[in-house]
């Protein structure tokens, strides 16, 4: 539904967020995977996080939210499916058969 409305009303070069939730907490994202991978998740201390993560601790470390408020105004979306979590949850992103 977005891509309409954006091709219909959105002006030409805008940027256009498609989420419908903002600052989902990576502690939430990493224990929906982790339950379905079957893997431990554990909580790493900021000092710490470049010895886990490596090259990847920048891009965890940093605060960038994402809002789709701009284009919930610009072409009157509104999201109707599952938030990410719930998606996760969902379990398709998972291949049952190693379960």
């Amino acid at each position: 539904m977005l891509y309409r409305l954006a091709l219909e009303s959105a002006p030409a070069g805008a940027r256009l967020h498609a989420v419908a939730e903002e600052g989902v907490p990576l502690r939430d994202l990493a224990s929906a995977i982790g339950r379905h991978l079957k893997v431990p998740v554990v909580s790493v201390p900021s000092e710490g996080a470049g010895d886990h993560f490596g090259w990847l601790a920048n891009f965890i470390a940093m605060d960038n939210p994402t809002s789709s408020s701009l284009t919930r105004k610009r072409v009157g979306w509104r999201p109707a499916q599952r938030n990410l979590i719930q998606d996760l949850e969902q379990g398709s992103y998972f291949d049952s058969r190693k379960s």
